[in-house]
């Protein structure tokens, strides 16, 4: 694979909790408090498909130089969503490369 567009974002997403103990065996991916993905365009390697569907939007918010606090996020680059399941709860934020 050739990539030749220079992305102007790098993104972090964070895993903040999962499920009321924080245990791996609570999601299907296993991740744990701490656990952390950075990308800029593609799906981080390992990163769970489904919670990428609603973590997308979220990041072409970004891209066209939206705001996040007027989606509920914290900053205008920084939001906390749950994933499609209900079980982990992760910090998405922001910086231009």
């Amino acid at each position: 694979m050739k990539s030749w567009y220079q992305e102007d974002w790098e993104f972090r997403i964070e895993i903040m909790a999962v499920g009321t103990d924080n245990k791996p065996t609570n999601c299907r991916m296993g991740y744990e408090p701490g656990d952390a993905f950075t990308c800029q365009y593609g799906c981080p390697q390992d990163f769970c498909s489904k919670s990428m569907m609603k973590v997308f939007p979220i990041l072409e918010a970004v891209r066209s130089d939206g705001d996040l606090r007027n989606l509920g996020g914290s900053g205008k680059h920084e939001m906390e969503i749950v994933c499609p399941d209900g079980i982990v709860k992760f910090r998405i934020s922001a910086r231009r490369i």
